[in-house]
């Protein structure tokens, strides 16, 4: 964890050797937090909303030619997989001056602009003003979707084809402040928000790849994907995106946010995984 005062706070990882059309990206790994926050919860509340450590198990992506871009500034602070009609207008001093189309994330306390941690704890003891929001729009989100975009429209302009692989992960259980209540979850999360984002094999092919290596995984249950998958995805035209979920359990101590025993040979097999996704892109690609 640290602070930064850099105006742009996200890390771009282009292709080495030969490029393929493959796309990652890393939203919600960023543990940089703005001297701006300004929240009530401690630091150990707020680093529980931290996809912590994915951006080093998808570091290997570069290697094996797909871009790869990771947000720095934490979701708490703004997240880049909501949009920004997504946010909570009871939180801000002023009325938004444009419309605003809160989701069931919002009400749940966690749109574009975080209200609590789940499943209780109050982030704030203020309303935002408009200008501190916008200022997150403009140094965080903004730039980060310019990155997304800007790696996907370049791969689909080479190749006429794109897989875009958006990494996260989650907590080992749910609580009573998410959608799917307090049970216990796969190893693996696919989500194709019901098979609208990408080709139905490109799923089932990231999904057997993920057996073979011995993980549990569900499709789209309990989480579908959000907004990068789908703003970005137009199978259709050959843009294809993908949310992975990781269980946390596998690599790290939920509790400390350190790693656990398991985070090397996780690693490895999501090493593993890159390459497979990457040759598949490349074969597709050449079809």
């Amino acid at each position: 964890m640290s602070t930064d005062k850099s105006e742009t706070r996200l890390r771009q990882h282009p292709p080495l050797g030969s490029p393929v059309p493959a796309v990652f990206d890393s939203p919600h790994s960023g543990s940089t937090y703005p001297e701006d926050f300004g929240s009530i919860a401690p630091l150990s509340v707020l680093r529980r909303a931290e996809d912590a450590f994915v951006d080093e198990l998808f570091s290997a992506a570069p290697d094996h030619g797909a871009a790869f871009i990771a947000a720095e500034f934490p979701r708490i602070y703004i997240d880049p997989n909501r949009d920004l009609v997504d946010l909570d207008p009871a939180m801000l001093e002023d009325a938004w001056p444009e419309p605003l189309v809160p989701s069931r994330k919002t009400e749940l306390g966690v749109g574009l602009i975080w209200r609590l941690m789940p499943p209780d704890a109050h982030l704030y003891d203020r309303l935002l003003s408009l200008a501190e929001v916008r200022r997150r729009i403009d140094t965080c989100w903004q730039p980060y979707h310019d990155a997304v975009a800007g790696a996907i429209d370049a791969a689909h302009r080479r190749f006429g084809q794109v897989w875009h692989i958006n990494c996260h992960s989650m907590p080992a259980m749910g609580n009573a402040g998410t959608e799917d209540g307090p049970v216990a979850r796969a190893e693996f999360v696919l989500g194709d928000r019901d098979g609208t984002t990408c080709a139905p094999e490109f799923t089932a092919f990231v999904a057997e790849q993920l057996k073979g290596l011995g993980y549990e995984v569900k499709i789209n249950q309990p989480y579908k994907g959000v907004e990068l998958v789908r703003r970005y995805s137009d199978p259709a035209q050959g843009r294809h995106s993908l949310q992975v979920e990781i269980n946390r359990k596998l690599y790290m101590d939920e509790e400390r946010i350190a790693k656990n025993g398991g985070f090397d040979a996780l690693k490895a097999d999501i090493d593993r995984l890159v390459a497979a996704i990457c040759a598949y892109a490349r074969n597709e690609a050449a079809a």
